[in-house]
């Protein structure tokens, strides 16, 4: 790592793997060949998408609503358009759509985001009446079951039985509580990036990937932990998107601290840019260079300068 780098850690003793997540994510699979139209739906209520298949001669187009078997139960989502060459997903994955959405079925479902207003202010004094420490993050009820789901996100494990039952007494339907983490709700809320744009995890894709120290040291990025953290106080999302680029585009190139002899001087590598592929060097004579790294070979198990 470079001088230059390392001066712009702001705190040496700051506590920067807590920034890491280490919640399980799902894990990307090979690319998967299909001879059907699959379709990429959303729930709104929590911005995860599925993949799905219509049945036979059932045309669907982007912005369409549908019925269709979720994780929770059978709910409505929305078609986001075909895919066409889906990447980290299984076959088990894919579910099945039941039917197109009626107009009966859009008048339903406003009522039932009415019902969710409402649901939300009596979870609220539910939380405050049995001195629970939960912040609600969402509330949502199933389409086509009697089910509502809550989701909450707590600093510490709660125990919500007897919540459960108070709720279960109001709305007289099955009740589900899911506490998340904070890129979870992160991802179900939105908002604006330290970048100006939509969250990535909202506006990108609900798929969240496993973010580290490490990527943001391969990418020469300040380890100040208010640079490189969301508003999750996680470590930034994109981080992830280009680390694999970062790693590859670093093999071809000579690693900092290396020494290196050039123009009758012993040069240090302070500085390696990928994406300007330019070196930088430090020259026991006071010297500071600036090299293209194509000029770099790597031979005989040393790098060289042409």
């Amino acid at each position: 790592m470079s001088d230059i780098f390392e001066s712009d850690i702001d705190d040496e003793n700051e506590n920067l793997s807590s920034l890491e997540d280490n919640e399980e994510h799902v894990e990307e699979v090979e690319h998967l060949v299909i001879d059907f139209p699959l379709y990429h739906i959303k729930l709104e209520y929590s911005c995860e998408t599925l993949y799905a298949k219509a049945p036979d001669k059932m045309e669907l187009k982007a912005g369409d609503y549908v019925i269709t078997p979720t994780r929770y139960g059978k709910d409505m989502a929305l078609v986001l358009g075909q895919s066409k060459k889906p990447i980290g997903i299984k076959f088990e994955d894919i579910v099945t759509i039941d039917r197109k959405a009626s107009e009966e079925d859009m008048k339903k479902r406003e009522e039932l985001v009415k019902k969710e207003k409402d649901a939300f202010k009596i979870f609220k004094e539910k939380v405050a009446a049995h001195k629970l420490d939960m912040k609600l993050v969402d509330t949502h009820f199933l389409f086509e079951e009697q089910k509502a789901l809550f989701f909450f996100s707590s600093d510490n494990r709660v125990d919500f039985r007897e919540l459960v039952k108070d709720l279960v007494s109001v709305f007289k339907m099955r009740i589900e509580l899911r506490q998340i983490g904070v890129r979870d709700e992160s991802r179900i809320t939105g908002g604006l990036g330290v970048c100006g744009r939509p969250f990535c995890c909202h506006g990108v894709s609900d798929k969240l990937r496993s973010v580290s120290i490490r990527m943001a040291k391969d990418q020469n990025l300040s380890l100040n932990s208010t640079k490189i953290s969301g508003q999750c106080g996680r470590l930034l999302c994109c981080l992830s998107y280009e680390f694999d680029w970062y790693n590859e585009a670093r093999k071809n190139l000579p690693s900092e601290g290396i020494h290196i002899y050039y123009d009758g001087t012993n040069f240090t590598i302070t500085e390696v840019n990928p994406l300007t592929n330019m070196v930088k060097m430090s020259g026991e004579d006071g010297r500071l260079l600036e090299v293209n790294a194509k000029r770099f070979v790597h031979e005989g198990g040393k790098w060289k300068i042409e």
